[in-house]
């Protein structure tokens, strides 16, 4: 291989004792090697030859006595060899015991396991190896000593009696086998080993001994493990069914059910038992079984339990035994929704839904109070939506449902707690900050229909004072048109137009009542005070009304001064349309003239209009006037005033001040503007120009056309 260094020289002394330095050979190539080869490779090499791979050792054969003894000497003294080197591995005495086993020297190999003992005596496999030796040869005393031994020293070791238990079964000795099991039991063991017990007295026929060792466990599960399992008492009353001893098994369920008590029930225990109960065809006390735990256990332990008495109901039950089931089910799971966030008002919606549909009176109203009780922890008007609905379904149940489902045994009306739980929730509402206009409406509402008209003007009244709304206000005023009170109607409307005079609705509607009532100058009067109000929401509407007011009582003249002080006010061309319209339409001498004569007006007010298409939108309905009406003179006269819809383009700018590109939009030009602006006139000669000079174009391209349009 190239790249090895090869170093030279070797230590040398000259006759004066001078040491020479060794040379360092000079690697000439440095280059790597063509063929590069690894530790994996060299390791692969040797398994691929066996190069470690020792031959076997000839075979030995044995012909006298002589060689057997030197052989057992030779072997004999290498197992010592091997125990001498490391006495606690306890495999080389176990090998050293089965080899004088299989030479049929048991003494010898009992003595191995004697000397393995005094060295390790915990060790298990060592005494289940001493004891399987000496069953394997017979030697049943001296395995029973073993067992004994084994036992005694380590009794905890399960494994060690249930040898020992079988052994003396196989050999037909029942008496020291129970004896056997007795030793154990009183070590207390584990639970496999009592049923071990029980089993084999059952192999026996020995009934009344499994059940006295059932007593037994059972009260030693009661007296030592802390947390003892349900599914012992379970076997045992399986145990006394099998034999047919049923008053026993339902004896042992009631005493499970004594013990375990409300603290730890299982729904494993109460299925078992309810499954009992209908083998012995005991309905009626499996239905009980099942609703005492359902109402005791927690819902989400309780599934099984829920799946099935559902079974039991769809097989022994009718049909209103299954909605039963289904309805538990149901509420169990709206009681967890409710439970995991109270605040959850769509979930309570829903199982007040469910409860109303099936439940009593009572029952109910104590989900409600639960219900109800979930105040929103934030004073804020949106949080609070969805639970005064709560409110509002409590208030309706008691007047409506309850009462319909005990007017016919009470034959009166329980209108008391309808009142107290609309009163309750108004006194709960922080009216400072928000109230509820429904809330109060409803309760008005009520007291009207039980025919107590002072209390519902008081609740509208205190409404009002404590926290005013458009909506309260339309309600009362709404509730005394109905009683036909009209003064006190007044009244509210004035104090309504106090709280919010830039309500247009309401001066309109307050002029509406007066005009219904005949009272005309008050109607008058009372449009005149809303237009004189400094800030109105929705002034064009009340100009209207007030205009088609004067139109229905035929005061002209009154009308045009309202449309004149209007167009004070603003100049819209739907104010100038709409008062050109009504000139026409009032049907008197010269109402033409005096249209044409208010569109002419518009025309000259909107010239200096910057919203082009307002001033367009006037003269189209001032051209259709004047065709509808008009003389051919008139309507040259107005096509002239017509404008020119033009094409044009914009630069556009982002928000953040970069181009945008262009947009392309219709502008209008009028005649005026064409002929104060002298540039115009040269753009249209010049597109006149350009558009004379592509028909000659295309004359000179196409000849022949030119002569076929000649002859022709």
């Amino acid at each position: 291989r190239a790249g090895l260094a090869r170093r030279g020289g070797k230590m040398a002394s000259t006759a004066a004792g001078k040491q020479r330095i060794p040379k360092v050979a000079k690697v000439k190539n440095k280059a790597p090697a063509e063929v590069q080869i690894t530790a994996e490779q060299l390791l692969r090499e040797a398994k691929e030859r066996e190069l470690e791979l020792l031959p076997p050792p000839p075979q030995q054969k044995i012909t006298d006595v002589e060689e057997l003894n030197d052989y057992k000497l030779r072997k004999r003294k290498t197992f010592e060899d091997n125990i001498r080197k490391n006495r606690t591995v306890i495999s080389n005495w176990i090998k050293y015991a089965q080899w004088e086993e299989s030479l049929k020297e048991i003494q010898r190999a009992r003595s191995i396991y004697e000397r393995a003992l005094d060295v390790d005596y915990r060790n298990v496999t060592l005494w289940l190896k001493y004891a399987e030796m000496e069953m394997k040869n017979r030697q049943v005393n001296h395995a029973r000593n073993i067992w004994d031994r084994a036992i005694t020293t380590l009794p905890r070791v399960n494994q060690f009696w249930y040898k020992y238990t079988y052994m003396e079964e196989m050999l037909g000795n029942i008496a020291g086998s129970r004896q056997v099991f007795e030793r154990w039991m009183e070590w207390q063991p584990e639970e496999q080993a009592w049923h071990s017990y029980i089993n084999f007295e059952l192999r026996y026929k020995e009934v009344d001994r499994a059940r006295t060792i059932y007593e037994r466990y059972i009260l030693f599960t009661l007296l030592v493990i802390v947390h003892p399992d349900v599914k012992n008492w379970i076997k045992y009353a399986r145990f006394e069914e099998k034999h047919s001893y049923f008053a026993h098994a339902r004896k042992v369920y009631e005493r499970a059910v004594d013990f375990f008590g409300e603290e730890h029930m299982d729904e494993h225990l109460y299925v078992a038992f309810a499954k009992f109960e209908e083998n012995q065809k005991e309905f009626e006390r499996v239905r009980v079984i099942y609703k005492y735990a359902l109402d005791r256990i927690p819902k989400q332990e309780a599934s099984n339990l829920f799946k099935n008495y559902t079974i039991f109901e769809k097989k022994f039950g009718d049909r209103r035994g299954i909605e039963d089931i289904i309805v538990s089910k149901r509420r169990f799971q709206y009681e967890e929704e409710v439970k995991a966030n109270p605040h959850n008002y769509d979930a309570w919606f829903d199982y007040l839904r469910l409860v109303e549909s099936d439940a009593d009176a009572e029952a109910v109203r104590e989900v409600y109070e639960r219900a109800i009780a979930n105040i929103p922890p934030v004073q804020e008007k949106r949080h609070w939506k969805r639970y005064i609905y709560l409110w509002i379904n409590y208030a309706l149940y008691e007047e409506l449902e309850a009462k319909a489902k005990y007017f016919f045994c009470l034959f009166l009306q329980d209108a008391e707690r309808t009142r107290q739980v609309y009163q309750a929730c108004i006194e709960l509402i922080p009216h400072k900050k928000f109230t509820f206009a429904k809330m109060w409406l409803l309760y008005a509402q009520f007291e009207i229909r039980q025919k107590n008209l002072p209390l519902a003007r008081r609740a509208l009244g205190t409404s009002i004072g404590k926290c005013p709304k458009n909506k309260l206000f339309k309600g009362y005023i709404e509730l005394e048109l109905q009683l036909r009170e009209f003064d006190r109607c007044r009244k509210l409307y004035e104090k309504f137009l106090e709280f919010a005079p830039e309500n247009c609705t309401s001066w309109i509607k307050f002029a509406e009542l007066e005009t219904i009532l005949g009272d005309i100058d008050r109607a008058r009067a009372i449009y005149e005070l809303a237009i004189g109000q400094p800030r109105l929401d929705m002034p064009e509407v009340l100009w209207k009304s007030y205009i088609d007011f004067e139109i229905e009582q035929e005061e002209y003249e009154k009308t045009r001064s309202l449309y004149r002080r209007l167009l004070q006010r603003t100049q819209h061309v739907k104010v100038w349309i709409s008062f050109a319209q009504f000139e026409l339409s009032s049907g008197k001498e010269g109402s033409l003239s005096r249209g044409r004569q208010i569109y002419e007006e518009a025309n000259k007010a909107m010239r200096n209009c910057e919203e082009k298409e307002e001033r367009v939108m006037l003269l189209e309905s001032w051209r259709s006037f004047e065709e509808e009406f008009g003389s051919d003179a008139t309507k040259e006269r107005v096509d002239k005033l017509m404008p020119e819809k033009i094409k044009k383009r914009r630069k556009l700018q982002a928000e953040d001040g970069s181009d945008a590109g262009w947009e392309e939009y219709y502008d209008y030009i009028f005649p005026e503007d064409t002929a104060n602006q002298p540039n115009l006139k040269l753009l249209a000669m010049a597109k006149l120009w350009k558009k004379q000079q592509q028909e000659s174009e295309a004359a000179e391209m196409d000849p022949d056309k030119d002569i076929d349009e000649s002859q022709s």
